[in-house]
């Protein structure tokens, strides 16, 4: 029902449409002095050259964005080479990190090589010295071991000698060892 009132208010209004009655060319008839009006408008219109202002207009128009699109394409291809360029870079990049890594690795496996034929050199000194201390020491012992064996021979000799010795053969050997002092002094 809401329906049908639109359309039946709306041919209502639209009364004075119909008011145009008689002839089409009288100035009585509003759809002629309408077309009158509409024919005296597109006169001045083209009489101001206002179509050719509209067409100028757009043409500037398009030729703004002819440009506008000109730039963007020079900028496209310039973003491209730049993206190229860096790309390029980026792999020239990537690939000196991985010569640096590499030299990085291969010297450090040359310094723990290094590292261990200095530990070995290291631990082959320590062990000359360590030799070279025990031959020592036992040279060392063996000494102490001769002077106490002679300290010990002469503490027999001497105590077989006192108990043998009378005091004849002491002045005697006496004697002889001044004798023979004497001998090797002159």
């Amino acid at each position: 029902m809401k329906k049908l009132i639109l359309p039946v208010i709306a041919a209502l209004a639209a009364t004075p449409a119909a008011a145009a009655s008689g002839p089409f060319f009288s100035l009585g008839n509003t759809d002629f002095v309408v077309l009158l009006g509409f024919i005296v408008f597109i006169g001045v219109l083209i009489y101001f050259k206002v179509p050719g202002l509209l067409m100028g207009l757009l043409d500037k128009r398009a030729e703004g964005i002819q440009d506008e699109l000109d730039e963007a394409r020079k900028l496209r291809e310039e973003a491209q080479s730049l993206l190229a360029s860096y790309e390029r870079k980026q792999r020239e990049v990537q690939g000196q990190a991985d010569r640096i890594v590499a030299h990085a690795k291969q010297e450090a496996e040359l310094a723990a090589e290094q590292a261990k034929a200095d530990i070995k050199a290291s631990i082959a000194r320590r062990l000359q010295a360590a030799e070279g201390q025990i031959a020592s020491a036992e040279a060392a012992a063996v000494k102490e071991v001769r002077d106490r064996a002679a300290a010990v021979a002469v503490a027999a000799a001497r105590n077989v000698v006192a108990e043998q010795m009378t005091a004849d053969s002491a002045g005697k050997l006496i004697d002889d060892a001044i004798a023979d002092v004497s001998a090797k002094l002159h």
